[in-house]
């Protein structure tokens, strides 16, 4: 495992995080392909053992049970100071009012949700998951600010958002003497590079670390245009990410893990790793072999003849996972 420092802090990371998503009680009614407690825990031991300290995980995941499942699975591990802890806040824990959002209430709440949930005292990245359109940005980012001043998290981070926002957050943070965020988790792979334009030029100017959500865009990089998978026909909204031109670029991915000798997953990962604003793909993992292709996807060195290749047949989207 390699280890880059995240964005302009001191804190240094896995080049390849762990999506914890993937898990919870599956009787909450998240998603019907996500893992139990007991099928977790080989996948978070290979990671670690792997060398990967970072685990990324949500309020929001299987209402809260993926907290608490990795927080004890982490815990059964490895000590805590071994363990880069990033959550976040923003989702819609309950009905009715103040059920959500980026609130002065909904954060100082959700913090000490998430962190009993976790089983910890802190966290080490603490990210807003989507913009509030609804919150003034000035009350969402002193907010913030005042969990860091408590101890509850040690750096802030943000998620999907236009540049725009995500620059007007970081200057309100300078004018209110407050907390910057220090990462972007955005929306970032082969099939989906709009990121590029904007947000990716930005966080490279400002020094902010890039962990890219959807490495192989929903596992549509892992595997032939046409197979289906369990999530596939499950996940409405992420089957509307990406459409049937995208064919060309799954089919260029093909050719070159054919070439190579090694599965399409480790080659969409590899090309990801060779993009210089990325600091550490989120990679979400329900199979054992999902792991080992992303962790040899660490030392698989493309070449600029492929890294074309595999560029080559990108087109426009239309702006999506922001909502």
């Amino acid at each position: 495992m390699r280890y880059a420092r995240l964005g302009s802090t001191g804190l240094e990371v896995s080049v390849l995080s762990l999506g914890c998503m993937s898990w919870g009680d599956p009787g909450k009614g998240w998603h019907p392909w996500i893992l139990d407690e007991e099928a977790a825990r080989p996948i978070v031991r290979a990671a670690y053992e792997a060398g990967i300290n970072v685990v990324d995980t949500a309020n929001v995941y299987a209402q809260g049970t993926s907290e608490e499942v990795t927080g004890r699975l982490i815990r059964e591990l490895a000590p805590r100071e071994e363990w880069v802890i990033a959550t976040k806040v923003h989702g819609v824990m309950r009905p009715g009012p103040n059920g959500g959002g980026l609130s002065r209430r909904a954060i100082l709440s959700e913090i000490d949700a998430s962190l009993r949930r976790l089983g910890v005292d802190h966290v080490d990245l603490y990210q807003i998951h989507r913009w509030d359109p609804h919150t003034p940005i000035e009350e969402t980012m002193e907010a913030l600010h005042d969990v860091v001043k408590a101890g509850k998290a040690r750096y802030l981070g943000a998620s999907s958002m236009y540049a725009w926002q995500f620059a007007k957050a970081q200057y309100t943070a300078d004018l209110g003497g407050w907390t910057r965020f220090v990462s972007m988790q955005d929306h970032y792979n082969l099939l989906y590079r709009e990121e590029e334009r904007e947000m990716l030029p930005f966080c490279a100017d400002q020094g902010v670390g890039v962990l890219p959500w959807s490495p192989l865009a929903r596992g549509r990089l892992a595997r032939d245009w046409d197979e289906t998978t369990a999530r596939l026909e499950t996940d409405e909204w992420g089957r509307n990410l990406y459409r049937e031109e995208d064919r060309a670029i799954v089919d260029a991915v093909g050719a070159v893990a054919d070439r190579r000798g090694v599965p399409r997953a480790q080659v969409a990962l590899a090309w990801l790793l060779h993009q210089p604003a990325v600091t550490s793909p989120i990679v979400g993992v329900t199979k054992l072999r999902h792991l080992t292709d992303a962790v040899a996807a660490v030392d698989l060195r493309l070449s600029d003849d492929e890294l074309a290749e595999l560029g080559a047949g990108y087109l426009p989207h239309a702006v999506a996972g922001h909502a």
